[in-house]
């Protein structure tokens, strides 16, 4: 995966932005809705990686399974992986994990009230 791709994906997800508050090599995606992240990667690192939410179930066994995924970087280890997006790290997995990192901090939409 390119940091291109990374980049097409994230914003890809509905209401994403993408910002630089800890300066222009740092992309932080959000949900325009909440301003909430769901990802941070610095896309010009080499090897590329990106932090991702994570369930904290999930994160522990996808550490367990893949040696690329580890706690998030300067993030919370237990609600956060960072992956490193080189060999072994299948790219249907990381679209997944972005989605479900999205799908963690994007804007519910309210029930309707029966009137």
């Amino acid at each position: 995966m390119t940091p291109d791709d990374l980049r097409d994906l994230c914003l890809a997800l509905p209401q994403a932005t993408e910002t630089f508050p800890f300066g222009e090599e740092t992309s932080v995606f959000k949900t325009s809705g909440n301003d909430k992240i769901f990802a941070i990667s610095a896309l010009g690192d080499e090897p590329l990686s990106v932090t991702l939410k994570c369930d904290p179930e999930e994160s522990i066994a996808l550490r367990t399974e893949f040696a690329q995924i580890t706690p998030g970087y300067h993030m919370n280890k237990r609600h956060w992986v960072t992956v490193r997006l080189e060999g072994g790290i299948p790219d249907e997995l990381v679209e997944q994990l972005l989605a479900s990192s999205h799908a963690l901090v994007r804007p519910r939409v309210p029930r309707r009230t029966p009137s």
